[in-house]
């Protein structure tokens, strides 16, 4: 019984990641959630999501300020529950949100 539930669960993330591959891949689309910044990594405007393949731009929107910032994937993450992307901290700078630490922000992947 347990190796059906773990084998069902192996198929369903497969099938999840694939969906998320496919939609970046064939066309734009968004999705909204909290985002984070890790302090002290890298020095380009790069970002950390579970499943958008790495080199993905995505262009993230702070719904509070309108503040934008175009982020490129390179890391996966993150791993708090209900959050949606780590921005790496130059990123965050743009937004201005280094104060408020996290924030609700729109992605859209282009």
């Amino acid at each position: 019984m347990r190796h059906r539930a773990i084998a069902t669960f192996a198929a369903l993330l497969a099938v999840a990641l694939s969906l998320n591959a496919q939609a970046a891949q064939s066309g734009s689309f968004s999705f909204f959630g909290m985002a984070a910044y890790y302090p002290g990594r890298g020095t380009g405007l790069t970002a950390a999501h579970k499943t958008l393949p790495f080199g993905t731009r995505v262009r993230v929107t702070d719904l509070k300020t309108g503040r934008s910032v175009v982020v490129t994937i390179n890391d996966r993450g993150p791993f708090n529950h209900g959050r949606v992307l780590d921005l790496c901290e130059r990123a965050a700078r743009t937004l201005g949100m280094i104060d408020r630490g996290v924030v609700y922000i729109r992605a859209d992947v282009p």
